[in-house]
């Protein structure tokens, strides 16, 4: 099976975010994947060897193996997560087993996985925002509807950060090695996420805003007593390093995934940083 081709992103020192230019940090942070209808071409970054690709699934794609993971094939040693931001409905086949995966809804695919394929059966295509990271148990493989997705209610319309955070793959829902995964839909009205902010010193993130239609977001990042930012477009991707902040302000309503990988799975283990001291 050849190999495709891949894209590494290696973040800097704290230290050395102090003295980069605008265009320097859009460099080091923020990813726009590249999407070729039936092909899947990774992104792989330095935070905890996680990997994230957008798929065009109006043709079918298959996973190919990448010379970054070191392995036999792709999933030999990774677990693999992917969510369906397109309006129509996708299958997902691993291993000759069918998975119907809709809007809105979740798959995760366990480490030992070989043939891994993504569909659009409908006239609608589907579109997935993949996210992999290195796993060490064989997980079986499973989908979430968006309907099952573990809800929580956080924010108010007088703060402007009114949201629905779903939880997909975490302790509680489809389990997996090191993966947590899932998304948020911000209210009418709210333009605000994850504020007041927090870091996680045990885990990295990435967050991939999605459904901005003209909408940008300006995403914060940084240690919290030197915060910059970034704006982000519709289906761009920010990288958050386990000492930085992330939190953002859209021009209106948006969406975004949330991914992480580290030492632990709880959604709750984070240090919350109170806003007045943001510098």
């Amino acid at each position: 099976m050849s190999e495709a081709p891949s894209r590494i992103i290696y973040t800097p020192h704290p230290r050395q975010m102090e003295a980069m230019t605008s265009e320097q940090i859009r460099a080091a942070f923020v990813v726009s994947p590249r999407t070729t209808p039936g092909r899947i071409a990774f992104t792989f970054t330095d935070l905890d060897r996680m990997a994230i690709a957008l798929v065009d699934a109006s043709l079918p794609a298959q996973l190919t193996n990448d010379h970054e993971t070191g392995s036999e094939f792709f999933l030999a040693r990774r677990e693999l997560g992917a969510i369906n931001i397109g309006r129509g409905g996708g299958v997902v086949r691993v291993d000759g087993a069918t998975h119907e995966v809709g809007p809105g809804d979740c798959i995760y695919v366990g480490m030992g996985s070989r043939l891994v394929m993504l569909e659009s059966p409908g006239e609608e295509p589907a579109h997935f925002f993949l996210v992999s990271c290195p796993a060490h148990h064989a997980h079986p493989t499973a989908v979430i509807p968006k309907v099952d997705a573990n809800p929580l209610s956080l924010g108010s319309g007088t703060t402007a950060n009114q949201r629905t955070i779903r939880q997909c793959i975490h302790a509680a829902g489809i389990r997996s090695c090191q993966l947590v995964m899932g998304y948020t839909d911000l209210a009418e009205g709210s333009v605000w996420n994850t504020m007041p902010p927090h870091t996680h010193s045990r885990r990295s993130e990435i967050y991939f805003y999605f459904d901005l239609g003209e909408n940008i977001v300006a995403h914060f990042l940084g240690e919290p007593g030197a915060t910059r930012h970034v704006w982000v477009h519709n289906e761009q991707a920010v990288l958050s390093p386990s000492w930085s902040i992330h939190c953002g302000c859209g021009t209106g309503r948006y969406k975004f995934i949330w991914a992480m990988a580290g030492e632990n799975q709880s959604f709750d283990d984070m240090d919350k940083i109170d806003a007045r001291g943001l510098r």
